[in-house]
């Protein structure tokens, strides 16, 4: 099975909350039911995203390099693999922790995608 890397597009499911809290943000909707904090009207789904081109922050893009479809991560990023030491955005400063699982891989540099 093909390992994501950078180039690469793949759909992934997170979920976020800081280190011994409560997932305060996730994109599966069963999570954010079981957590309390699903939003009608909200389109629940994977994210894509291209690796290595900057769509996400750089922790999240890195955990992502050598996964496979199906497989779930769990890291701990702190502030400056996440939104920096300091700053104006409202993670500034914060260790974050994220749940992953890549979903598929659906585009690679050579345009042919992986099976799953």
């Amino acid at each position: 099975m093909t390992e994501a890397k950078d180039g690469d597009t793949v759909r992934v499911h997170y979920a976020l909350s800081f280190p011994g809290g409560k997932v305060f943000e996730t994109s599966m909707e069963k999570e954010a039911i079981r957590q309390g904090i699903f939003k009608r009207g909200l389109d629940y789904k994977p994210l894509t995203i291209t690796l290595g081109a900057g769509q996400v922050i750089k922790g999240f893009n890195n955990a992502l390099i050598g996964m496979k479809p199906g497989q779930e991560k769990t890291v701990t990023l702190p502030p400056e693999l996440a939104y920096g030491k300091s700053g104006k955005h409202p993670m500034a400063g914060k260790t974050l922790k994220f749940r992953l699982l890549l979903v598929d891989i659906i585009g690679t540099k050579s345009g042919l995608a992986s099976s799953s």
